[in-house]
């Protein structure tokens, strides 16, 4: 890649935004369409996360991560802090990993 493409598609992508924003920039959305657009990047972080946590390569498999994202989420249920749920998550795997 060059600088010349890759300012070319930087260009390109805020000229496509801009232009979003002057077409609808009037256009009063209904509510419901709305609250929908707003539940878009939890519903893809949580395809993600599920797609990352229980697939090995091609295959459906549970290992040290799945644990992890059970005690990162009840550590989210319990309300702690965020960088507590990251430890919590990271060294639950970790430590699967190291014994298992």
């Amino acid at each position: 890649m060059t600088w010349t493409l890759i300012l070319s598609l930087a260009a390109a992508a805020y000229f496509l935004k801009l232009l979003g924003s002057v077409i609808i920039g009037h256009w009063v959305m209904p509510p419901v369409l709305e609250r929908c657009l707003l539940l878009i990047p939890a519903a893809l972080l949580a395809g993600l996360i599920a797609k990352d946590t229980f697939t090995v390569g091609q295959e459906l498999g549970v290992d040290a991560r799945a644990a992890g994202l059970a005690v990162a989420v009840i550590a989210t249920w319990r309300k702690l802090p965020f960088v507590v749920i990251i430890i919590a998550g990271v060294g639950t795997t970790a430590l699967i990993r190291l014994f298992v």
